[in-house]
This record gives C-alpha cells, sequence and structure tokens, in this order.
C-alpha cells in the first residue's frame, strides 16, 4: 500500500519533474532567463527576432548571421510547405475558435516532422483561419521574409513595416518558452511515452487554449474596451477609436471593484510563479511605447489606458489580498501590442503558439534525451467494497 502520509503535491507545486538548459523562471525576482540570456535584454534591447531565439534554444546559443538565415529559409520553408496542405486539411480551419482550428491543422502534419518545419507551419496555419474568419482568401507566405514580418502580413493581408515586424519579434521571443509551464509540460509528458513530435505539438495547443494558461489576452482586451466605455467621452474614444486618452480618475477604480464586488476576475493580473510582476510584462510594455513613437494612431491612447487600469486593479488587489501579491503578467501587455499591431483578438492565443512553439520542440527534443516515462503517483481516497472470498468452485 502506498504511504498515506506522502505530501501531496496539489497541481504538482513545488516538483521538480526535469532538468533544463532551457529557461528558468525566478518568481521571486521577477526573472526570466532563456538559455543563460535575461528576457529583458534578449528581446527588448538586443533586438532578438524569432529565428535567432530558435537558434538558441534549439542549438545552445544565439545563431550567427550564416546560421539565423539557414534558420529562417528553414521556417519559411515550413511556412510553404503548410500553405501547400490548405486544401487538403478538410475543414479544419472552418472551427469558430482559432486554437481548435490549430490543433486540427497541425494534426495533418503527419508523425514527425523537424521544429522549423512546426514552427512554419503554426504560423501559416494561424494565419490562415484568420483570414477565413474575416471571409477573405489565405495569403501565400513570402519565403524571403523573416517569420514575424511574414506572419502580420499573411493575418492581416498587408504587408508589415520593419517597426512592426520587429515588436512582433520581441513578442514571440519574449513567450518563446518559460519554465515547465502547462502546455510545457503536457508536450513533454506525451514526448516521454515514446510518441511523436505532432503529437506533443497538438497535446501543448490543448493545453495551451485553456484561460489559465494561454487564453486569456482576448479578454484583457474586452476589459480595457469596457473601462473605455463605461468612462466615456476621451477613454471611450482612445480605447476603441484611436482617440482621447487616460480614462477621467477614479473611472478604472470603479470598473474594478464593481468586478471584484461580483466575484470575476480581473484579467491579466496575478500569476502561478511570480511575486513581483511578470518581467516580460515589462519588456511588452517598452515595446508598445516604441511602437507609439513611430507609428502612433490610438496605439498611446491604448497604453494610457492600460497602465491605469494595471495601476487600479494592482491597488484593489493589494487591499483584497495583501499578503497575495496579484500583478500584471504577460497578457495584460501581451493584448494590447497584438492589438497595436493590428492582430485580431481571436488570433492572440494562436499567435502565442506561434511564439511558444520554439520552446515546444526544444523540450520535446530534451525529453527524449532524458529517455524517461513521466508517470507520477495519485492518492486514492474513494470507497472499498467488502472482499469476499470465494471458495474454490466458485461455490458458497
Amino acid at each position: 500500500m502506498k504511504d498515506m502520509a506522502a505530501p501531496l503535491a496539489s497541481g504538482l507545486e513545488g516538483v521538480v519533474v526535469a532538468e533544463t538548459r532551457l529557461s528558468e523562471v525566478d518568481g521571486e525576482r521577477g526573472r526570466l532567463t532563456l538559455a543563460g540570456h535575461d528576457v529583458e535584454e534578449l528581446a527588448g534591447d538586443g533586438g532578438a527576432t524569432f529565428e535567432d531565439v530558435c537558434g538558441l534554444l534549439w542549438g545552445g546559443a544565439l545563431p550567427g548571421a550564416a546560421e539565423r538565415e539557414a534558420i529562417r529559409a528553414a521556417i519559411a520553408e515550413g511556412r510553404a510547405r503548410a500553405f501547400a496542405l490548405l486544401g487538403r486539411i478538410g475543414d479544419a480551419l472552418t472551427a469558430r475558435d482559432g486554437m481548435d482550428a490549430l490543433r486540427a491543422a497541425v494534426a495533418h502534419l503527419g508523425s514527425e516532422a523537424p521544429p522549423a518545419a512546426i514552427a512554419g507551419a503554426i504560423a501559416t496555419f494561424a494565419a490562415a483561419w484568420a483570414r477565413r474568419a474575416a471571409g477573405e482568401a489565405p495569403v501565400a507566405p513570402d519565403p524571403a521574409l523573416r517569420l514575424s514580418a511574414d506572419y502580420l502580413r499573411m493575418a492581416r493581408g498587408a504587408a508589415a513595416s520593419e517597426a512592426e515586424a520587429r515588436e512582433l519579434d520581441t513578442y514571440l521571443v519574449t513567450v518563446s518558452d518559460h519554465g515547465m509551464n502547462a502546455s510545457t509540460f503536457a508536450a513533454r509528458v506525451v514526448t516521454s511515452t515514446g510518441s511523436d513530435a505532432i503529437s506533443a505539438v497538438v497535446a501543448a495547443i490543448g493545453a495551451l487554449k485553456g484561460p489559465l494558461h494561454g487564453g486569456a489576452p482576448g479578454p484583457v482586451l474586452d476589459m480595457l474596451d469596457a473601462i473605455g466605455a463605461a468612462a466615456g467621452g476621451a477613454a471611450a474614444g482612445g480605447a476603441a477609436a484611436g482617440g482621447g486618452g487616460e480614462p477621467p480618475a477614479g473611472s478604472a477604480e470603479r470598473w474594478v471593484q464593481a468586478e471584484l464586488a461580483a466575484g470575476r476576475r480581473i484579467m491579466g493580473m496575478g500569476h502561478r510563479i511570480y511575486r513581483v510582476r511578470d518581467p516580460r510584462a515589462a519588456v511588452l510594455e517598452r515595446a508598445i511605447e516604441r511602437l507609439a513613437r513611430t507609428a502612433g494612431g490610438a496605439r498611446g491612447a491604448r497604453l494610457a489606458l492600460a497602465r491605469a487600469v494595471e495601476r487600479a486593479a494592482e491597488a484593489a488587489l493589494r487591499a483584497r489580498h495583501p499578503d497575495r501579491p496579484l500583478r500584471a503578467n504577460v497578457e495584460f501587455y501581451t493584448a494590447v501590442l497584438l492589438d497595436a499591431l493590428g492582430l485580431p483578438r481571436s488570433l492572440f492565443s494562436a499567435t502565442f503558439a506561434v511564439g511558444r512553439v520554439a520552446g515546444w520542440c526544444a523540450h520535446i527534443d530534451e525529453q527524449r534525451r532524458a529517455g524517461r516515462l513521466i508517470r507520477p503517483s495519485s492518492r486514492y481516497i474513494g470507497g472499498v467494497r467488502p472482499r469476499v472470498d470465494t471458495p474454490p468452485g466458485g461455490l458458497i
């Protein structure tokens, strides 16, 4: 019989299941390290591209110019091959939810595919779904472009500026890996059984869909719209139509307090690991600032509104939960940045997958090298029927 006194780790809290070279999440100090590089230096001031972080996670070091070009070309080939499959994947991209469509489309890739092919395919499938959802035809990929520029072009039907491509790269690098998160763990569990890479990625997509993991950026934008509309005037225009800026004093506070009184969560606030502000939120906040300076328009107004809501939410949550830090997480400013880049909120979670696939593929490889089945234990708490001993011959 198993030891009933053994400690129970609900949600596997604090349980170490693997050694990894890929990333470290320091929740106490608010630091994320990607293969030895601080995310704020890599994705922010460092200006790394998605291809750079793929080279880092898949190869252990930032790529040089020649290797970066080889990675870019391989991912571009993956986009092209996936586009050629669109006519042969049935109704996968007709699903109403982008993550359902992505899961179904990726399953058509076959049992095995190299990381670059998977990364390229996810970008193509996500963009094609967005176009079809908007009643438009999918846009063929351009093999001359890096993934960030081509993804925006395929999803929006219009070319991206260099500033837009750069800030999408910032986002993709920022979310490329994040410790043993739910979707990464799902991919590693499937891999540990000896299954194929595509099955592992499909499992990861299913986990990422959940609102407690990657499915919340869209609702953050809904929240900002609601606060802007409730404030009226300048704030509503700033949030929805491009005018105005920060809402009138008190409007964000009143909205947040009403939501908490109704027992609802404030989207984009709080994180399972971080006891301080999510460092990825800071990276994305600065990306929006840069985009607002170069492109202008409603981007600055939306950022001002988001900052006001963050301040109000943080203060209200601190008052209600003084011993439980609940601060902005990555999804808070993800919503603002992806909206500023012209992506529909229905595509936000799939765009998360476009970046996170770099980490998934790296973890799949790492788990294969470990070569051990992941098989945790459970504690049975159900009833037990009395056992009846039957004599030989089956007669009582």
